[in-house]
């Protein structure tokens, strides 16, 4: 049976007490990763994956969660400033439609509005060269992305 698809709300019903989540960053050359520990706190890189076919990409991405003993995914949902969804959400809806398809693993969509120039603001803060930044940028919005929705999820669980 395929994997539901659901907002991270809805997600969190259906995801275990504990357990690690893997973030995502899906974008058009790289997919930036990221992994929750299992009492889902905090948000830590682990790779970017140079993207191929849909095949291998999601190959490598469920030989992560199985390394990571993971219990779901959040995938970073690229919604446009008015609320509306465009092409990329569009790209990344149907990205986790297909990955649904090999894996019983929940998969929640998070917003990611704004996540890639608050990272880019970072790193440059940081006086990260520009040349690097663009090594490591997808994974450091894949960590922004999870450890926003870990927040929300401490908060869902607090109410």
């Amino acid at each position: 049976m395929p994997a539901p698809t659901l907002t991270l709300v809805e997600a969190a019903a259906l995801l275990p007490a504990r357990g690690a989540l893997i973030g995502l960053d899906l974008g058009t050359k790289t997919i930036g990763v990221a992994t929750s520990d299992p009492d889902r706190r905090l948000a830590t890189g682990v790779e970017t994956i140079a993207r191929k076919n849909f095949k291998s990409d999601a190959a490598r991405l469920l030989a992560l969660a199985a390394e990571r003993q993971a219990v779901g995914f959040v995938l970073g949902l690229p919604i446009n400033m008015d609320g509306s969804e465009g092409p990329r959400a569009q790209s990344t809806r149907a990205f986790a439609r297909n990955l649904a398809g090999l894996t019983d693993l929940a998969i929640a969509f998070w917003d990611e509005r704004l996540s890639t120039a608050a990272v880019e603001r970072e790193l440059i803060a940081q006086d990260v060269s520009r040349a690097r930044r663009a090594e490591v940028i997808d994974q450091h919005a894949a960590i922004f992305i999870l450890q926003g929705a870990l927040d929300r999820l401490a908060n869902i669980k607090k109410n």
